[in-house]
């Protein structure tokens, strides 16, 4: 693997900090259809189902007493029937994700001479540090 060009620092490596986002090999958890913007969820879907059919009868009883989602209920001119889900309700699918971890560490790509590092366990949190941590560049820059 080539090694990365990177610009000497001009400061000592505890002067830094690390913001990383990363995600665990081989792993992934059940999500819910807002967390993988499922095009059903966002939009509404159609479930047509053949009531001459056992699965049809299965399918339109399933969906009827015990799906707990709203619907619309049509039928077509070929005699089948048009279960029609609004947005915003959970999908028939299951969805699955990899699970991200937000970390903050100190030191940059020479190590990490204090040991310190804290995980954050929501994103708009790690954020909201990144944003301050520039802020605070920012404001040591114009001072000069």
């Amino acid at each position: 693997m080539q090694t990365p060009n990177r610009i000497d620092p001009n400061l000592p490596v505890g002067a830094y900090q690390t913001f990383s986002i990363t995600a665990p090999k081989d792993t992934r958890v059940a999500a819910a259809c807002e967390q993988v913007d499922c095009q059903a969820w966002r939009h509404g879907w159609d479930s047509i189902v053949d009531e001459s059919t056992e699965l049809g009868r299965s399918q339109a009883q399933y969906i009827r007493a015990e799906s707990r989602r709203t619907f619309r209920e049509m039928r077509t001119e070929a005699g089948l029937t048009v279960f029609r889900f609004e947005s915003g309700q959970r999908c028939f699918a299951e969805h699955y994700t990899r699970p991200e971890i937000y970390l903050v560490r100190d030191g940059d790509w020479r190590g990490n001479p204090t040991g310190r590092r804290r995980q954050h366990t929501r994103p708009a949190d790690w954020v909201e540090d990144m944003a301050e941590n520039q802020g605070r560049l920012i404001d040591l820059q114009q001072k000069g």
